[in-house]
């Protein structure tokens, strides 16, 4: 059996906690930002968590299944 390749991609957009969680940053931060409120950029800045039903894709994609 060959060896599973990990998507690059999600490598470099995702990061296992501790715990075994998820970690992500929130889309919509990166460009087009004046017509965004001050608010919703500071509430975008926060890192989340992948959602229950996403963690087995991601996971799959990162090679921990």
């Amino acid at each position: 059996m060959p060896k599973v390749k990990t998507n690059s991609g999600a490598k470099k957009r995702f990061v296992l906690t501790g715990t075994g969680k998820i970690k992500r940053k929130h889309a919509y931060k990166s460009h087009i930002l004046t017509k965004k409120t001050t608010k919703q950029k500071r509430n975008l800045t926060h890192s989340g968590l992948v959602s229950k039903s996403d963690t087995n894709n991601v996971k799959h994609m990162l090679g921990l299944r």
